[in-house]
């Protein structure tokens, strides 16, 4: 429930507050006084669209600040805490919503906060289904719509009966997207078995050759080795001999390294004896000679273990021709070509698995057929019962409405094909007047019929078993009056009081006849104030007693102080009902 709205810098509203409550509540006021101004702020509590044009002149920015109440329980409650909100000491959520004035771009800065939280306008948006049901003159001729029809039937239907559209409405859903997997699947046949055969020659080639992970580096080096082997061996005999001075070398024994370090090393360990730091220097030389022995040693077993062999050499290479031709087709490496192989080999049985896939899926699709059919009969059924309910509940209220005679007629006749919403078709159609042909709300109700339609079916639906469960508790009228006048309008009035009696009502309204039956009226005035600068303001007030009675006469005659339309207005609040 809407508790109260505070508006700052809106239009021609500088600042206001909207004290709201149970029952019904009714906003008037003069054409232009502003009225237009606090349902904008509703709505943009509500997630509407922000207009840059609806910030007051000379002000950097609108501001509109809620507050509802929510029962345990509710999905607003969840959502607002997905979102982070926190509720007040006193249990309510406070929405605000701020517009900037245009920029540069013609665009204005908007911004939403739910209890306390910054939220993307979305979010205000999700949650505006479940806290208010708008009615204005453009919902009125959405009532034309078969959609709309079909959605008012089924919320009369009851929750039981949403139930069942729910669970036609996922089989329709997954069926829909099975039917379509199926047709890429069937029109790619021919693509996926081309693919899946060059896929097989590839990883045929592939296990052929049988690559070994890291095999083209290890070949690489054995080539290289093998290509040089005559320069390798005389390279380490030289230096096998420059350090041990080999037999038949040309560098004699007494001119090799080691035996140079050798002699070097016994001349340091004579004369350390005498100095400390030239026996330090001995050792560190005997330590090279021990080094150059190692490396003669590795060199002497270098020299025996290279051997040229040209057979080798030439297996090796036709081995590394055989792994380049896998490298130019699958990868630049042995290690890509194997990773490409494993992949493909994935792939393949993917593939090769389409049939099952096709068969699989076309199991599912009549699966999901039988659902939709069986589903769909029950809603079918549902709704056919539901309609001849809710058209006698609606005629009814017609007649109480001031169309004496009257009749909805709500058709269910099967589709032509099975559609997301079930497999009929739903039409209202209206008899406005006894003897009168049955015509179709979209195409021969009047807009004042069509308020008066609308009207009573949110009558019917508030006061269905069942069918208002999921329907929030707040419902605003923006002139759901327009075209109605005289004792129709008296019946407009009373059936909104008999809304407003387990519902919030807020109605926006021209007529003195609907305002009577208010529980609370609010008025929106409009004052100028300044001298070469006129500037106008609006404000909203509560109106009782006198005052009251003040502004019904206004309504009525334009005049409120003339003593005919204050009797007048005096007589319509008492048909309303003592204490209003």
């Amino acid at each position: 429930m809407l508790e109260e709205i505070w508006i700052e810098n809106l239009g021609v509203i500088g600042r206001a507050h909207v004290t709201l409550g149970p029952g019904l509540t009714v906003l008037t006021g003069e054409t232009g006084a502003g009225k237009t101004m606090v349902l904008t702020g509703l709505s943009l509590l509500l997630g509407g669209k922000a207009d840059p044009a609806t910030v007051r002149t000379g002000a950097a920015a609108a501001a509109v600040e809620g507050r509802v109440v929510v029962p345990a329980g509710s999905p607003v409650l969840a959502r607002a805490s997905e979102a982070g909100a926190q509720l007040d000491d006193d249990g309510g959520l406070l929405i605000v919503r701020t517009v900037g004035v245009a920029t540069a771009d013609g665009r204005g800065r908007s911004r939403a906060h739910l209890g306390g939280r910054s939220v993307p306008q979305g979010v205000l948006a999700e949650l505006a289904d479940d806290l208010v049901t708008v009615h204005g003159q453009a919902d009125q001729a959405r009532l034309r719509s078969p959609s709309r029809q079909r959605e008012a039937l089924d919320a009369f239907a009851g929750s039981a009966h949403g139930l069942v559209l729910a669970e036609y409405r996922e089989a329709w859903t997954r069926r829909q997207a099975v039917v379509a997997e199926l047709a890429t699947l069937t029109d790619r046949a021919q693509d996926r078995a081309r693919e899946a055969e060059l896929l097989r020659l590839g990883i045929a080639d592939v296990e052929r050759v049988d690559p070994q992970p890291g095999e083209d580096v290890a070949l690489a080096t054995e080539i290289e080795r093998l290509s040089y082997a005559e320069d390798l061996r005389t390279a380490a005999s030289g230096a096998h001999a420059a350090l041990v001075g080999d037999d038949g070398s040309d560098v004699p024994e007494a001119l090799a390294a080691s035996s140079a370090v050798e002699q070097a090393r016994r001349m340091l360990e004579q004369a350390g004896a005498h100095d400390a730091s030239l026996a330090s220097l001995a050792t560190r030389v005997a330590e090279a000679g021990y080094l150059l022995a190692d490396a003669a040693i590795e060199l002497s077993g270098y020299v025996q273990d290279l051997a040229a062999d040209p057979v080798r050499l030439e297996t090796a290479q036709r081995r590394r021709a055989e792994l380049t031709s896998l490298t130019r087709s699958y990868g630049a490496d042995v290690a890509e070509v194997l990773a490409w192989a494993d992949a493909s080999g994935r792939r393949l049985l993917e593939l090769d698995g389409g049939d099952e896939r096709l068969a699989a899926l076309a199991a599912e699709r009549d699966e999901l057929t039988a659902r939709i059919d069986e589903a769909g009969a029950r809603v079918s059924l549902a709704r056919v019962a539901a309609a001849e309910v809710l058209g006698t509940t609606v005629s009814a209220e017609l007649t109480g409405l001031a169309m004496a005679g009257a009749l909805l007629k709500i058709e269910v006749e099967p589709a032509d094909a099975p559609g997301p919403y079930g497999l009929d078709r739903v039409e209202m159609l209206l008899v406005p007047h006894a003897g009168a042909p049955a015509r179709p709300l979209g195409k021969g109700a009047s807009g004042g019929e069509l308020s008066r339609v609308m009207l009573a079916i949110e009558v019917a639906l508030a006061t269905a078993p069942g069918g208002g469960d999921h329907r929030p508790g707040t419902f605003v009228f923006d002139e759901v009056d327009a075209g109605v006048g005289g004792k129709a309008a008296v019946e407009v009035g009373r059936r909104l009081a008999t809304l407003a009696l387990d519902s919030q009502v807020l109605v926006v309204t021209h007529l003195a006849q609907v305002a009577a039956f208010a529980d609370r009226h609010l008025v929106v005035t409009k004052s100028q104030a300044g001298g070469v600068d006129v500037v106008t303001e609006s404000d909203v007030r509560a109106v009782v007693g006198p005052e009251r009675v003040r502004e019904l006469a206004r309504m009525l005659s334009g005049q409120e102080d003339s003593e005919a339309a204050r009797t007048h207005a005096a007589e319509l609040l008492k048909l309303s009902g003592v204490g209003r």
